[in-house]
């Protein structure tokens, strides 16, 4: 469904938002250490809808280098997850948001390297100038809305090493895979409506460290 980037969509996906009923951290919650990503909703690259900002990690970082992700790391103490979000939005794309211009939190998710991450639904607004720090951001795109709502957008795989199913989400004609990928389905589910949880969906192999 084409969504415009105007009042009338934040509007609709704050709602949205606010509908989503979150779902409470998990028992090994309080062992995890906790990190915030953000969905940063913007206008599309051609000025006709709405998308949001996805990143390729710096091939010079220790962790998940090269990686797609959405902007977001570890929260710093004493910082809220919305709070660790819009700082690392501004030091990774340099866009300067404030607590208003968040839209809602969708759920936890528990990643195999020993993060629960909150992703913080963000509206970056019309104008927003992304600027990348190359020390953490290789490249940031602008992601329409209906591309992660197209049927096949998403799919699921098994591996030998769990019996929980691998996501994945097709961009162009590379994979992205989960914590990113799950994160993104789940908020594709709000947009429609759907309380659907993701904190069972797998991780690759690769992204366990």
């Amino acid at each position: 469904m084409a969504r415009t980037f105007d009042d009338a969509t934040r509007r609709n996906i704050a709602e949205l938002c606010a509908a989503f009923a979150r779902q409470p951290p998990a028992e090994a919650a309080p062992t995890l250490k906790r990190a915030a990503v953000a969905i940063a909703l913007t206008e599309a690259d051609d000025g006709h809808g709405t998308a949001f900002l996805l990143t390729r990690r710096s091939a010079r970082l220790r962790a998940h280098s090269a990686q797609w992700a959405l902007p977001g790391g570890r929260c710093d103490a004493g910082e809220t997850q919305p709070q660790a979000a819009l700082r690392e939005l501004h030091e990774e794309l340099g866009l300067k948001l404030s607590e208003r211009d968040v839209l809602g939190l969708l759920d936890d998710y528990p990643t195999r390297s020993g993060y629960l991450i909150t992703p913080v639904v963000v509206w970056a607004g019309v104008h927003a100038a992304i600027t990348p720090n190359p020390d953490e951001v290789a490249s940031a795109h602008r992601i329409g809305l209906d591309a992660i709502e197209l049927e096949d957008a998403f799919s699921f795989v098994t591996i030998p090493e769990s019996a929980r199913r691998v996501i994945r989400f097709r961009l162009g004609g590379q994979q992205i895979h989960a914590p990113t990928a799950a994160l993104i389905y789940q908020f594709r589910e709000v947009l429609a409506g759907r309380n659907t949880r993701v904190a069972d969906l797998e991780q690759p192999v690769f992204a366990w460290k």
